[in-house]
């Protein structure tokens, strides 16, 4: 039976020990990729498949996916196993979709299951991995992001668009003019390859519709009340919109419409609530209207379990 390792050689009776220096080699690899390899990797550092096999056996390597395994111990960050999954998919392949916004740090993604493009069809179902076919994916749709292949951002923004409900495109847009790394002409050019998908069309409309960062949202509260704004055909102007004092200084207003001098201020159950923080929003409120603007408040409640009420009010407040 031929000794464990790469390179083994028996002579005068003694069996050698394997050259360390391929055990550095992977460790390095490993490294590079969150603690997984692919054996077409391993292949190339000179491990033969029965080599691979004998270590799978001692555990030093754990099976991952077909093809992929972890160095040293079988559990993987989320890094490593969204490094495992792309790995699994074969050259070419790259974190895509809900993985790769998450990734790019556009939105959270709690799933289980990790989406992977990939240019040609694995022609088997991988466990844990949302598989989807890339045929207008190109070398410049991909990038290296702390070592994972991952669409580029404008190509992220296009799956995305195809798999998660409209605003939230909206938002991960958003997020990124937050982060300073929206791209438009980028987003043009894979909106020109695009060649008809469904993700093009909603994000289109999305980039014609909205003005970027006017609608960005603090928490589930903004959310829920700009939700209803939206479903009354109400959206207002801007979110979170700064306005100046004359002299200098200024508040921001969760909600405002220009033309009816209106901003509507939604106040959740933790905050707000001591005396100082009460009379300092009162005295704010004033401030603005002497400045012109009406100012109207929302509590938590009125927003969550009061939706036709809250919509009533800022259809009379927009009409009256």
């Amino acid at each position: 039976m031929a000794m464990e390792g790469s390179g083994a050689k028996r002579r005068h009776g003694r069996r050698f020990p394997p050259n360390p220096s391929i055990d550095r080699e992977i460790a390095a690899l490993a490294a590079r990729q969150h603690g997984a390899v692919a054996l077409r990797q391993l292949t190339d550092l000179g491990l033969a498949d029965s080599t691979v096999r004998t270590r799978v056996a001692r555990g030093r390597l754990h099976r991952v996916h077909h093809g992929v395994y972890a160095v040293g111990h079988p559990l993987l960050t989320y890094a490593g196993r969204c490094m495992a999954a792309v790995l699994a998919c074969g050259p070419g392949a790259a974190l895509s979709h809900r993985s790769a916004a998450c990734h790019l740090g556009l939105r959270d993604d709690n799933r289980r299951t990790i989406d992977v493009t990939s240019p040609k069809r694995t022609g088997r179902m991988l466990d844990g991995i949302t598989a989807h076919r890339g045929g207008t994916l190109t070398s410049g749709d991909i990038a290296a992001v702390d070592g994972i292949p991952t669409t580029t951002l404008a190509r992220t923004l296009l799956d995305l668009a195809e798999v998660v409900p409209r605003r939230q495109v909206e938002r991960a847009i958003d997020r990124a003019e937050i982060l300073r790394v929206l791209d438009a002409k980028a987003i043009g050019d894979v909106l020109e390859r695009a060649n008809g998908r469904r993700g093009a069309t909603i994000l289109q409309g999305v980039l014609e519709e909205i003005q970027l960062g006017s609608t960005i949202t603090r928490n589930d509260l903004e959310e829920a009340f700009l939700q209803i704004c939206r479903d009354a055909g109400r959206p207002p102007d801007a979110a979170n919109a700064w306005i100046p004092y004359p002299g200098g200084g200024g508040a921001e207003a969760d909600f405002l419409w220009r033309a009816q001098r209106l901003i509507v201020e939604v106040d959740g159950r933790d905050v707000h609530t001591t005396r100082r923080a009460f009379e300092h929003d009162r005295r704010r409120d004033q401030r603005l209207m002497t400045l012109g603007w009406r100012v109207v408040r929302f509590t938590w409640r009125q927003v969550l379990h009061e939706r036709r009420t809250v919509a009533a009010t800022i259809q009379t407040l927009l009409t009256g």
